[in-house]
């Protein structure tokens, strides 16, 4: 049986009184849409609603389906920013996908999204709906600027994505992740996905005001996104060592609010660049604070699979439903900076 999702059904927000969640909400309501918010906890549920009296609250653990599936009745997407996403993803993601919904969620966890790969490819084409894991500044974002780099490309390209952070504010959840996620990373060597390896350190120097900066090898999700459709031969991730120190020092404060929206003042640069066929391309796109800009990235992804904007059904990397560079460069110049060019010579590495 195929099921729609109309463009006027709602969005269900799970785990939305999260710090991400809060993010989507309001980016939702601010996209003319009206939430539904879901999650484990009622009490934080109910206090969502001071500032929102008009919305629904819908309380949902994970381990009670039939709670799950009253929770996202009625939805034309679902968005899942509770984590550990090895924990929520895989029966948040049945309940949607059996209730007619579109599926998103913002894990950074490899294991997680190849989970969701392989449970839901057969139900969510089967359903009509699309099951879009880590759409989200770890793993999509890096999935939608490399496809708009590699854009008609069929010779296999050497990527690297190297992400600079002046700093991390590590939030509650990212720590509780941190100590569950404990699987070895994955990356891409030889056409297809490879152990990691050892990690290296190195320096990068990024396009912007960061410029030089030490960098360790730490690919997050986006090497299972790329290894689906994307002509890569090798792929480097990088992150600014003194982001990652940060990320593990226990005393490290979570993500003070520096405005009226709540985002930190935390700045962030994604270079990607990718050599094919002895040419140099580059993509640049930087901005502030990597949770809430997962709110932009998440939701524009659902209002387009709820208005028609997106190629096909099931179990998909975003670059393969979305037109990569019209996605970004509808988020372009607020919340990003996007920058393309090609350069001379040799990884800049």
């Amino acid at each position: 049986m195929t099921h729609s999702s109309p463009s006027s059904a709602p969005v269900v927000v799970y785990g939305a009184y999260g710090h991400t969640g809060r993010f989507v909400v309001d980016e939702l309501i601010r996209r003319g849409q009206t939430p539904i918010l879901a999650g484990r906890d009622e009490r934080r549920l109910k206090e969502m609603l001071d500032g929102r009296p008009d919305l629904e609250i819908r309380p949902a653990r994970v381990d009670d389906p039939d709670a799950l599936r009253d929770a996202v009745s009625g939805a034309g997407a679902v968005i899942n920013v509770a984590g550990p996403f090895l924990d929520t993803a895989l029966p948040v993601s049945e309940a949607a996908v059996a209730a007619g919904a579109h599926y998103l969620d913002v894990t950074a966890e490899q294991p997680a999204v190849e989970a969701v790969y392989a449970a839901r490819s057969r139900d969510a084409a089967e359903a009509g709906v699309a099951v879009v894991p880590a759409m989200a500044f770890y793993g999509g974002f890096a999935d939608l600027l490399t496809t708009a780099l590699l854009a008609g490309t069929t010779e296999e390209a050497a990527v690297t994505v190297a992400i600079g952070l002046d700093r991390w504010w590590p939030t509650a959840g990212t720590r509780i992740t941190g100590d569950r996620n404990t699987a070895p990373r994955r990356t891409i060597a030889d056409g297809r996905l490879a152990p990691l390896g050892e990690t290296a350190e190195s320096s990068w120097h990024f396009p912007t005001s960061l410029g030089e900066q030490p960098v360790v090898t730490l690919p997050f999700s986006e090497p299972i996104l790329l290894a689906r459709h994307l002509p890569i031969d090798r792929l480097d991730s990088f992150l600014s060592t003194s982001a990652l120190t940060e990320l593990r020092d226990p005393g490290t404060p979570p993500p003070p609010a520096a405005d009226d929206s709540g985002r930190s003042a935390q700045q962030f640069v994604v270079d990607v660049v990718a050599r094919v066929s002895g040419e140099t391309h580059r993509i640049t796109a930087s901005g502030r604070d990597i949770y809430a800009v997962s709110a932009p990235l998440v939701v524009e992804a659902a209002v387009r699979l709820l208005d028609g904007r997106s190629t096909g059904a099931g179990a998909a990397a975003p670059g393969e439903l979305f037109d990569a560079a019209d996605f970004l460069g509808a988020l372009s110049p607020d919340p990003l900076t996007l920058q393309q060019f090609e350069v001379a010579g040799e990884l800049p590495v």
